[in-house]
């Protein structure tokens, strides 16, 4: 299944650069990170604009970088850099003096735009000005703002239901925007609101929730400066989450371990060269992970159950040695049930199933085994899989085991992927709300929001595709080039009568649309939000819980943006008209507004506008961090959960692929095209695979190829490949995303959230074949 020749591209072009190759690194960050953020800030910003941006952010009164959601320091931050090389590679991004004008999309079809490659569609700068694309035109016009909501109002209202749109956000979208987006939404009548959040951590809200009763991790980041051992499962903060190296050197200089467990050797899991001390300018890291497990593609199941066989077995040698029998007692049910279960497996066969030497996994036991100040740590390694919410709850087995929660220096740790995609979800933005959250919405506002519920991402580009969605509005992101099965859904996108997208930056989002297609620019974080005169800021929560101000300080590029809580209120009000019970036009101009009605209905919130204005932020509540588990099923006691290990069975040309990032990206936003630490340069398009099945499948390296997933009976292919030996598992694969997301099954998701399983599909390995597209 390929594009129309006449369409604009869903996917990037089926072009190769000129790969070069290099030995991949061995530690992160060092003064590389230093010139390459920096040269990229000058780049696009300028020398002043560009240094003044960074001097302020994720300091206290500056602004939240747009970036990950690792949290800033709670006490003093670094007078030099409070953040990290792809932190800045993000601000540069946004505060780009390139700008899209009128000129420029007079000047650019959409059709030949979409012929780009993501990074080059990227760099093109900021929309200056809202843009329209009437049915059947191959340019984007420009709009004033009251017309485009003036038309976005009459697909809505034209619509037979409310259900008949679907709203969906990003998590650079701040807690107040957030808000009022929900509020909006449930008014007009639905709760079809997917989110980021349904891509990444899904697994972990729904596992969380279940298991220790709240969707959220249990750790302060100080926690992890007096802890015994860390945990990494499923997570490569080197690229990802690169400030949380600094947490783990301090972790190793207060003396705890470190246990890394990845299907690949990450060179920010291995050592940190800190570029702010005398030590890492100089040359000299911090060795992080005193123990590399290896694992297979999804084989985390299995490792897990056998560290606890091994943990188990030494607690029967040495009876309340091991495990933490009073936390057990009196913070668990389920226990008795969950050995009889732990005693079936064998743990030199789950060592082998985890594709782990046994002598490490007794290595990892032993770490663990006099110790109870664990944290444990995941990201999408662990989500995006058939099992993932199985896996988490395996997870949760281990840390109550040694109870190692609700005390300090131990506990759970999610790591999220996007700056505010935890604060969306606390602002209600989620398809599936509690009847006790919508009661509370009814109460303070004094209208009835809809109680069924609505479609997450995979059901919303479901229900694009049947025609049953119409109306798609995106506040930020990139959501075809984020989502699953690519080309399936273009095709679902394209059906739609209108698609709506409130960007600061062109994406390929914009350029495969519905019949009619608007883009409403927006401010960025580093903007200054000006309202009426009076500088406003926004508040964001980061992944431990902290909710703290962010307030831009650049010009913006243009005068012809509004901010993204401006947009909501002025599109529900077009929208909604007398109709509404709520005074929008007072919300739109005032974020303290908007703050006073989230401390009305969420709980957590009291004094909001008073504790926001701390520097520093405040923390939400959060039970299961101080030992209480009073929202679990279980009268205030967390479930251990029974699990069962996948099973993974493959053809004999088959193997598994993960998806991954290149150090030179965030999410689908692409900086650069190299991946310095895995030492590719100028290439994005590369499968690394294990050198005996690069020989045994009858390749060679550097070979070009195709790559195919027949789920469903569907061929799927994603074409043109260059084979790189690389270090990792036999019949493992990697390859970069987005460019295989089309390979990426619709309907292959996670258990019970629904996440597409972006870490773990099947594919097949082919030469490549020309494609004669005349």
């Amino acid at each position: 299944m390929k594009n129309n020749d006449n369409l604009p591209a869903s996917e990037n072009p089926e072009e190769l650069l000129k790969l070069k190759l290099t030995e991949p690194k061995k530690w992160a960050a060092g003064i590389p990170a230093v010139l390459v953020a920096g040269t990229d800030v000058i780049e696009e910003a300028g020398l002043v604009r560009g240094l003044t941006g960074l001097f302020h952010m994720n300091k206290k009164g500056g602004f939240d970088c747009s970036s990950c959601a690792w949290p800033d320091p709670d006490d003093e931050r670094s007078p030099i850099a409070e953040y990290c090389e792809n932190g800045a590679k993000a601000f540069a991004e946004e505060a780009t003096t390139k700008k899209l004008d009128a000129s420029f999309f007079a000047n650019n079809a959409v059709a030949d735009l979409a012929k780009l490659n993501d990074y080059e569609i990227g760099k093109k700068g900021r929309i200056a000005q809202p843009v329209y694309l009437p049915k059947g035109a191959t340019h984007y016009q420009p709009i004033s703002w009251d017309e485009a909501f003036k038309k976005i109002a009459s697909q809505l209202n034209s619509l037979d239901t409310a259900n008949e749109a679907a709203f969906y956000t990003s998590g650079r979208t701040s807690n107040e925007a957030s808000f009022m987006y929900q509020l909006f939404v449930r008014e007009f009548g639905t709760n079809n609101m997917p989110d980021c959040s349904n891509m990444c951590h899904e697994s972990t809200s729904v596992a969380l929730a279940e298991a220790i009763g709240i969707g959220k991790g249990t750790v302060k980041l100080n926690d992890f400066y007096d802890t015994d051992v860390i945990i990494i499962i499923g997570q490569n903060p080197g690229t990802n989450h690169p400030r949380m190296l600094s947490a783990l050197e301090k972790a190793k200089n207060n003396g705890s371990k470190i246990i890394a467990i990845n299907p690949l050797h990450e060179a920010g899991l291995m050592a940190f060269k800190n570029p702010q001390k005398v030590k890492g300018v100089l040359g000299f890291g911090t060795q992080l992970a005193d123990l590399y497990l290896q694992v297979k593609i999804n084989g985390d199941m299995a490792l897990i159950k056998a560290i606890e066989k091994l943990l188990y077995d030494a607690e029967r040698e040495t009876p309340g040695k091991v495990f933490d029998n009073e936390f057990i007692q009196n913070k668990t049910v389920g226990y008795e049930e969950f050995i009889d279960h732990l005693k079936k497996y064998n743990p030199l066969e789950l060592a082998e199933e985890a594709g782990v030497p046994f002598a490490q996994v007794q290595q990892a036991a032993d770490m663990l085994k006099d110790k109870s100040r664990i944290i444990i740590c995941w990201a999408m390694g662990v989500t995006q899989q058939v099992n993932g919410v199985d896996t988490i709850k395996e997870i949760v087995n281990l840390a109550i085991l040694k109870g190692s929660i609700g005390k300090a220096g131990a506990g759970l740790c999610p790591v999220r992927g996007h700056s505010n995609v935890q604060g969306n979800r606390t602002m209600m933005i989620w398809e599936r709300p509690k009847m006790s959250q919508l009661d509370k919405l009814k109460e303070v506002f004094g209208f009835e929001p809809p109680r069924e519920k609505g479609y997450d991402v995979v059901e919303s580009i479901k229900a694009m595709h049947e025609g049953t969605v119409k109306v798609f509005f995106a506040m930020g992101g990139n959501f075809l080039s984020a989502t699953p099965d690519t080309v399936f859904t273009a095709e679902a996108m394209r059906k739609l009568k209108l698609s709506v997208h409130v960007s600061t930056k062109l994406n390929r989002s914009h350029l495969v649309h519905g019949e009619e297609a608007i883009i409403l620019p927006t401010l960025s974080r580093s903007d200054k939000d000006v309202v009426n005169g009076e500088e406003q800021f926004i508040s964001c929560e980061n992944s431990m819980g902290v909710v703290q101000m962010s307030k831009g300080i650049l010009d913006p590029v243009s005068t012809d943006l509004l901010n993204e809580n401006q947009i909501v209120c002025k599109l529900a009000k077009a929208t909604l008209g007398a109709r509404s019970v709520i005074d929008w036009d007072k919300y739109a101009v005032s974020y303290d507004e908007v703050r006073n009605a989230i401390e009305k209905t969420i709980p957590g919130f009291t004094d909001y506008n008073i504790k926001v204005r701390k520097p520093g932020g405040f923390y939400l509540p959060n039970a299961p961090r101080e030992g209480r588990f009073e929202n679990t099923e279980f009268n205030g006691k967390a479930p251990f959960t029974i699990t069962n290990l996948p099973e993974h069975k493959l053809a004999e040309d088959e193997y598994m692929m993960t998806s991954i990032r290149t150090h030179d990206q965030f999410n689908t936003t692409i900086y650069g095209l190299n991946d310095r630490y895995r030492g590719i340069h100028n290439e994005r398009r590369v499968i690394f695979m294990n050198e005996k099945d690069i020989e045994k499948g009858g390749f060679k390296p550097g070979e070009k190829v195709d790559l195919f997933n027949y789920y469903d009976g569907i061929e799927r292919v994603a074409r043109l490949f260059i084979i790189v030996p690389y270090n990792i598992p036999e019949r493992n694969t990697a390859t970069y995303y987005p460019e295989t997301n089309v390979l990426i099954p619709i309907n292959s998701v996670a258990l019970k959230s629904n996440t597409p399983t972006s870490k773990l599909i099947f594919i097949k390995i082919k030469k490549h074949i020309p494609v004669n597209l005349n």
